[in-house]
């Protein structure tokens, strides 16, 4: 990480953005993309994902730069809770977390509870709604989205039963640039050959419905979720998910477009080029949420009080409510988070 440590001083003010650095998993499904594309250096093999902003206790993330370099961004959260915003739904905790996903092969079919489901049987917990950015594709890359028709609970459940659940199953071609919102309760699963950005609830609830009978590393089976998949499901069909309309608003040295909006977060788009001229293109957190700023391509520096940090693709940048102004140089795009 050394190349990335590029920061603010340490006397300097708290609102000033900071560098995060991941959690990884070695999920059976996973690859080495991760590593060989984003520059990550977990020692995991295979690695499956990342959890680049997280304060999830299953995967929590660390700060690598600045004033609070070294502690997990749950500590610096919790001594400063202003860092969120005004936001109600920021309240007290960061309320969402972003990855990175490699499927190298097909992850198992699944599905989430949502935040009521959660919150009664899962000890409080949140529920899990998310959206997946493609970053990249094979050219056979398919991810499944649903039922092609509604399907009885009893007809579900014998059809997990004898392995026969995938002929019910829609299954959706994807292509880079794809966007994809996954509603708690939608069954779905990401198709091998997919490289995502997701972002999603603060939640571990994944309910585990089938797993093409693999194995792991050593022989045994995954746990399934059976009953309460089947429980939390939407078992109605659902229609082929189109891409929506996306409009690039231009300003200087910048272009942004809005990816998804819901109740949870906000995603968008940044593109920043201002190799080229003397511009640069403004940057600025107000007091009702904080941003993340997710590199998923190019490099660039980020500027505010006289002070710089380097950014490269792969790395993600906490952004506190009400910031300094800032001003980002380079080429480079962004998956810009907010709530």
């Amino acid at each position: 990480m050394t190349k990335r440590n590029m920061s603010w001083k340490t006397d300097t003010k708290k609102t000033h953005p900071f560098l995060l650095k991941p959690a990884g998993k070695d999920y059976l499904w996973g690859g080495t993309r991760l590593k060989d594309d984003f520059s990550k250096e977990i020692d995991l093999e295979p690695l499956a994902e990342t959890w680049e902003c997280s304060t999830h206790p299953d995967g929590p993330s660390r700060v690598v730069s600045g004033m609070f370099q070294g502690k997990l961004l749950s500590e610096v959260l919790k001594e400063h809770p202003e860092f969120l915003g005004t936001h109600p739904r920021t309240q007290g905790e960061l309320p969402i977390l972003i990855k990175f996903i490699d499927a190298r092969q097909d992850l198992s079919v699944q599905v989430h509870p949502d935040d009521e489901y959660a919150r009664i049987h899962e000890q409080g917990s949140l529920g899990k709604s998310e959206m997946w950015y493609v970053l990249d594709a094979a050219g056979d890359a398919k991810l499944v989205y649903g039922f092609y028709h509604d399907i009885s609970r009893e007809m579900l459940k014998k059809s997990l039963e004898t392995g026969t659940v995938e002929k019910y199953l829609q299954k959706i071609k994807v292509q880079k640039d794809d966007l994809f919102y996954i509603e708690a309760g939608t069954v779905h699963a990401i198709g091998a050959g997919v490289l995502i950005a997701e972002i999603q609830e603060s939640s571990n609830l994944t309910y585990r419905m089938y797993d093409y009978n693999r194995t792991d590393k050593n022989g045994r089976t995954r746990e399934l979720h059976i009953d309460k998949a089947l429980a939390v499901a939407n078992r109605k069909g659902s229609r082929s998910p189109r891409q929506p309309m996306r409009v690039l608003r231009y300003q200087n040295g910048s272009a942004t477009e809005l990816l998804c909006r819901c109740k949870y977060f906000q995603a968008e788009r940044q593109l920043i080029n201002t190799e080229r001229c003397r511009e640069m293109a403004d940057f600025q957190t107000d007091s009702n949420s904080f941003q993340v700023l997710l590199c998923i391509d190019g490099c660039g520096t980020l500027f505010g009080d006289e002070e710089m940090l380097h950014f490269f693709k792969g790395d993600c940048i906490f952004v506190p409510a009400d910031s300094i102004p800032l001003k980002l140089h380079g080429r480079a795009q962004f998956l810009k988070v907010s709530c």
